[in-house]
């Protein structure tokens, strides 16, 4: 007697590891930049330039790129942008990895501090988050019918199950060109700028994926003329397009994440030779998994009739898709401003952190904070420019009916709108609105059948089984049982009974005849 089997593709994080590194320096001002007054606008981006997984641990190099800008008081321009980096190496334990492994990284920088030592030297701390995980993709052997000669019974499970179909990490280029309007100032240099993506959004297709969303672009630049008279610009650019995907085909699902990757801006002339057109190259890093949903009958248990069939069985997850879900929720907080009154805003961006996820019933309950910057114009000569920061808390159940703790999905989290207004000179009104979502596989933990065994019945066991009984049906019980115990077929105890289901109920006679 031979076992059927099918692969069942799956794929898992076989070691995972969260740390927190601390990076901080002073950092001396170059000679060609002038003195400080104050600072605006500081960002880090961390950049990676190797992982080298080694046994229970990966060692991670790169640096954090920041950039800063700040006000001076000397004469020519007054706001100035200082670059830089700190390096960064980093032993992260991670237990179960091998230098043969292939390490997937995520990072954050969760928070960066710049403060003035004196208008020569600045102090830069900076919180990153770092997490390790090495993903495997791994065959469930399922039994799925039997083949010989042997009277066997057997019953199956049905299954909705969700196979790994596509996984594997790609980019998606983008290309973009944006003239300014006719009423901005020709561009003499960049001051500050802001790229994010939104509303992105993946489609499964035969063979490819389109992939579509919006790029925010918002500039802060000295334009040409004696005063460099500083102008912002912000725009909203759509994209779309197609990635090649071998093996796709429509209804599959896709659980897709991405991150803004290497980011290029430059300013080109237009046709009329003037410095009016910005060129964008940006590049997304996307981690592609696409699930393939199949209904499968799995035998869940095998007795014999006239041999003794034995199993061994090993434990196994499988699972299905659970749900893939958006939700929405408003924040709104008034920010006071300190340090000069608010003549104009310039920009506000904001960031979603996701400080705790837990599961409830029915759902995902997210606490964190929108972390915003709001730059404005003071009008104060001294310092003409200021920036305020402000982290507005926020709660919100994300729903997913029938969510249990060993469920949960990785979340995504972005501001989709927000929008700042001054009340009056000292306070402003934030308005957002954040976008979260998931996709969660329910867990289907089961015993699976990897082998069968044959034996000849014990004689003595069959010899003290009675040749007729009519048995009393128990709470608990059922006809599956009942034939293992007897060793009778189940559809002989349907036939024998006139019953037209599998159906019983305790209290209940069936008449059981061995060798029926």
């Amino acid at each position: 007697m031979e076992l059927l089997k099918r692969n069942i593709h799956m794929d898992r994080v076989r070691a995972e590891a969260v740390t927190q590194i601390t990076l901080e320096d002073d950092i001396n001002v170059s000679e060609n930049k002038p003195d400080i007054t104050a600072l605006n606008l500081e960002k880090g981006e961390v950049v990676i330039e190797e992982i080298k997984p080694g046994t229970d641990a990966v060692t991670v190099r790169g640096h954090l790129a920041y950039v800063i800008l700040y006000h001076t008081a000397e004469e020519g321009s007054s706001l100035v942008v200082l670059e830089g980096s700190l390096p960064l190496e980093e032993k992260v334990n991670l237990q179960g990895a091998v230098p043969s492994d292939t390490v997937a990284l995520d990072y954050d920088v969760e928070d960066l501090t710049v403060s003035m030592i004196n208008s020569r030297k600045l102090n830069i701390q900076s919180l990153i988050t770092l997490t390790a995980r090495v993903e495997e993709l791994y065959d469930e052997e399922a039994p799925i019918g039997i083949h010989g000669e042997e009277a066997v019974e057997y019953r199956r499970m049905p299954l909705e199950l969700a196979q790994i179909a596509i996984c594997k990490n790609d980019i998606f280029r983008l290309k973009e060109e944006v003239m300014l309007p006719s009423n901005y100032p020709n561009i003499f240099q960049i001051l500050w700028n802001n790229i994010t993506l939104a509303d992105v959004e993946f489609k499964v297709m035969e063979e490819k994926l389109t992939v579509s969303g919006d790029v925010r672009l918002f500039l802060l630049y000295e334009g040409e003329g004696e005063e460099h008279p500083v102008r912002s610009f912000e725009t909203t650019l759509p994209f779309s397009g197609v990635l090649e995907c071998h093996g796709c085909r429509e209804g599959m699902l896709p659980d897709i994440r991405y991150r803004l990757g290497q980011q290029e801006l430059s300013v080109r002339p237009d046709f009329d030779g003037e410095e009016r057109s910005i060129g964008l190259e940006l590049v997304m890093d996307i981690a592609i998994r696409v699930y393939e949903e199949e209904k499968l009958e799995v035998i869940s248990d095998i007795y014999g009739v006239s041999k003794e069939i034995g199993t061994v069985t090993h434990q196994a997850s499988l699972r299905r898709l659970l749900s893939r879900v958006t939700g929405k929720t408003k924040v709104t907080e008034h920010v006071h401003v300190s340090g000069g009154t608010v003549l104009q805003l310039l920009h506000s961006e904001g960031t979603v952190i996701l400080e705790q996820q837990e599961t409830v019933e029915n759902g995902i309950l997210l606490k964190g904070a929108l972390s915003i910057r709001v730059m404005y114009i003071t009008g104060e000569d001294e310092s003409p420019y200021g920036c305020t920061q402000a982290q507005i808390p926020y709660s919100y159940t994300l729903e997913v009916p029938d969510i249990a703790p060993e469920d949960m999905g990785k979340i995504h989290a972005e501001v989709e709108q927000l929008q700042v207004t001054m009340l009056d000179g000292e306070e402003m009104d934030v308005k957002a609105v954040l976008s979260f979502a998931t996709t969660v596989f329910k867990s289907i933990p089961m015993n699976l059948i990897s082998e069968v065994t044959i034996s000849d019945l014990d004689m003595a066991r069959m010899s003290n089984l009675p040749g007729m009984v009519v048995y009393m049906v128990k709470e608990g019980d059922n006809l599956w049982n009942i034939g293992k115990q007897y060793y009778v077929p189940v559809e002989n105890l349907r036939n024998l009974n006139e019953l037209d289901s599998d159906d019983i109920k305790p209290g209940q006679k069936l008449l059981i005849v061995k060798g029926s």
